[in-house]
């Protein structure tokens, strides 16, 4: 949707000083000159400078001149101007704006305005840089010359280059299940500390694998330049458990891989993807090209979909999407489903993704809000009831989404359709969507992806906005690495999710009599069967047995903390892979939740916790992703933080100098509490404050927690009149989750 195009060559011109190339994350000062063009700016006209909604850029403030993000704006001419920061006072996806507003005066051509954005002349470190990478990061400058709010664009914009910082982090990626002698990939590379991959490594690292594996280099060199380096055609003839490490020359281990399994037969084949992604054409960052190479080159993934928001979407970008996953599809290598997200109001279905199996199909937008071509405006489905009714002839799959708006699925679904619902994005953790489909009856997989903006698919760091979460990953098993038997895998719901980490899960039902185990759901009214007497997640069965053998398998790379063994909406049990005695002086504090399902279901968990009779010999903060919110020990016995949650959880582990004495004092707007340091142990404390699951967890631990490997079977009494859907949630010790597809097992 463009803004008015009434001769833009006449309208001015803007600059900015400094130009260049800036580090993500770093703070200076940004000097934007606006010069009025042949019409100058009448009384009461305005500019606005504005900038991407995905933007983490420092939030411009007028007040405190040695604060971050200071910003100062004057006339040439003396002209008194009116100043206020909106983060939506323009059309999406350019909705943050600087409003300049001339209120007493006007502008003739060759007046200026010039904006400080980070003023440092009485003391301020600058503006904070959006913390993510963007060749072309513009200060879009609109002027309103003629004071008609009709705004039009400047012809040319300034812009800078926002690149990565040096290396924080290192990470090593392997895949997470191979068969014996099959050829697999190594893949390392540096993150800064906003977790962007860094082109500025540099070293020398030694490789130590666990077990022997052909064709693994002794060491790998990381050169500037370079933002990955890949270690291919390696193989494994021994059945176990995979893990390389990444040594520096001073003998530290840098990181430690995921685990890879190998088996000497294994029917189904784990693929990482992230299904959910959006670039510059509609809200996110960067072009859908650069958002392909990131996923294929960056992140590693096997699988990525991008899903841009159907009323921004041209038919002109619908092309180019088609003959971009056409272009970036290659079986055996990476593989990309052409897709869109169907993005209703909330009242008439809300969010909705689309996978399509081939290219050339119709998109049906939920609404033309942003596209000016009405020509195809008769294909649209408003809601989603009709969205699903327009598909149920089309080769594709969908899942129930929660952005801005969420999907509503008690007032619209289609089980031949929508197979999974998204627990997880880098808007939240949502596992409600999943208890709102067994509230139904519905029989679907669980899902996680990013829905980044910010041109990361599959390593989608949520940066410094109210992106509470980093971006989910989606685990699809299938028979091979193809784009059909990926498609098939999705319609039977062989896939887990987590929240960004590749973690080893299977879930296994085992029956004492054979079962019929459908090819589709049987309510579908075509399903065959075959008799079978063990299920993975996603299957559908009818069993004459009272009780089944569930078996959980698990490897993360860091320790379990707990697992939650669910049938539907019941928690059966909650393991945890160690007991009373081990308890040290180790406890967790936990805050989580949100306020309620819409846009406005962030949680401000600011606050602090104070020890009296002890101290905090140890602090960690748990899913501390956004380095400006504060996390300060200010006192041996004070801890200091700013926090929010939208559905997910932080929060911190302390080692006390005492396992027993004394008491801590939490303090937030939301809980207040005061506990004896003594009464906390093995079972939570659970101090609720409304919303959706809005409360504030504390529990002790071991000192040291070994459990990375976890397998535990149980067995189920099975419920006779409806369905059980068995599951889990693994909760691991570094704040990450990840959640199985429920079997679903009916008498």
């Amino acid at each position: 949707m463009s803004h008015s195009t009434y001769l833009p060559e006449k309208m001015g011109s803007a600059t900015v000083s400094p130009t260049g190339r800036f580090e993500a994350g770093s703070f200076h000062e940004f000097t934007v000159t606006y010069t009025a063009g042949y019409f100058g700016i009448d009384d009461t006209g305005s500019i606005k400078i504005v900038h991407r909604f995905a933007s983490d850029m420092g939030r411009p403030q007028f007040t405190d001149a040695e604060a971050p993000n200071y910003t100062t704006v004057e006339a040439s001419n003396g002209a008194v101007l009116h100043v206020e920061y909106d983060m939506k006072r323009n059309i999406r996806p350019w909705d943050k704006t600087l409003y300049i507003k001339v209120v007493r005066g006007f502008l003739r051509e060759g007046d200026e305005i010039i904006v400080r954005f980070g003023d440092k002349r009485q003391g301020s470190p600058g503006m904070r840089v959006q913390t993510f990478c963007e060749e072309t990061f513009e200060f879009r400058v609109l002027v309103d010359a003629i004071a008609t709010y009709n705004y039009v664009e400047l012809p040319a914009q300034p812009t800078i280059a926002i690149v990565p910082g040096p290396a924080h982090i290192y990470k090593v990626i392997l895949p997470t299940l191979r068969r014996l002698g099959q050829s697999f990939r190594l893949c390392m590379k540096g993150e800064d500390r906003w977790g962007n991959p860094s082109d500025l490594c540099d070293g020398t690292f030694t490789l130590k694998p666990n077990m022997d594996v052909g064709g693994l280099p002794e060491t790998v060199t990381f050169k500037k330049g370079a933002f990955a380096q890949i270690a291919d055609g390696l193989t494994v003839l021994e059945v176990g458990d995979l893990v390389i490490e990444l040594v520096d020359a001073g003998g530290r281990v840098a990181a430690t891989s995921n685990l890879c399994r190998f088996e000497t037969e294994a029917e189904l084949l784990p693929y990482w993807g992230d299904l959910h992604g959006q670039s510059e054409e509609t809200i996110g960052t960067n072009s859908a090209r650069d958002f392909y190479d990131f996923a294929r080159d960056k992140a590693f993934l096997d699988v990525c979909v991008h899903q841009g928001n159907d009323f921004q979407i041209t038919s002109e970008f619908w092309q180019w999407l088609n003959e971009l996953s056409a272009e970036f599809t290659e079986d055996d290598k990476f593989i990309v489903f052409p897709g869109w997200e169907w993005s209703g109001n909330t009242g008439l279905g809300g969010d909705r993704n689309i996978l399509h199996m081939k290219e050339g199909r119709q998109i049906h937008r939920s609404s033309h809000a942003l596209v000016d071509d009405l020509s195809d405006i008769d294909s649209d489905c408003n809601s989603a009831n009709d969205l699903f009714d327009v598909l149920k002839d089309e080769d594709c799959v969908v899942f129930a989404h929660i952005g801005g708006r969420y999907a509503d699925i008690k007032i619209a679904h289609d089980d031949r359709l929508e197979r999974a619902v998204e627990v997880h994005s880098a808007w939240g953790t949502f596992e409600w969507l999943i208890d709102d489909a067994f509230e139904q009856g519905y029989r679907v997989g669980i899902v996680s992806n990013s829905d980044g903006h910010k041109g990361r698919p599959g390593a989608s760091h949520p940066g410094a906005t109210k992106f509470g979460s980093y971006g989910g990953l989606t685990c699809t098993l299938a028979s091979a690495f193809t784009r059909k038997e990926l498609m098939d895998a999705l319609k039977k719901r062989h896939h887990y999710g987590t929240t960004g980490n590749r973690v080893v899960l299977d879930t296994r039902a085992l029956f004492d009599n054979p079962a019929d185990c459908f090819s589709d759901d049987p309510k579908l009214g075509d399903a065959t069967s075959v008799k079978a007497s063990r299920a993975m997640m996603g299957d559908i069965l009818k069993s004459t047995d009272d009780e089944v053998t569930f078996k959980i398998d698990v490897h993360g790379t860091s320790p379990v903390e707990r697992i939650d063994i669910r049938n539907g909406l019941e928690t059966l049990e909650v393991f945890r892979p160690y007991g009373d005695a081990d308890l040290g002086a180790r406890i967790r504090v936990l805050w989580e939740g949100s306020e309620y399902r819409g846009r406005g279901r962030e949680t401000v968990w600011d606050g602090h916790a104070e020890l009296q009779g002890n101290t905090f010999e140890r602090l960690e903060a748990i899913n501390r992703y956004n380095l400006d919110k504060k996390f300060e020990q200010t006192a041996p016995g004070r801890l200091q933080w700013a926090a929010l949650t939208t559905g997910g959880f932080g929060g911190f582990d302390a080692t006390l100098g005492d396992p027993a004495a004394g008491t801590l004092k939490i303090d937030t707007a939301l809980v207040k509490e005061e506990i004896a340091v003594k009464d906390i142990g093995f079972d939570e404390m659970i101090f609720a404050n409304g919303g959706i699951d809005r409360r504030i967890r504390i529990f002790r631990l071991p000192d040291v927690n070994p459990h990375t490997a976890v397998t535990v079977e149980r067995r189920i009494k099975l419920n006779n009149d409806k369905d059980n859907a068995l599951y889990v949630r693994v909760t691991f010790e570094d704040g990450h989750f990840a959640w199985s597809s429920p079997v679903y097992i009916f008498r």
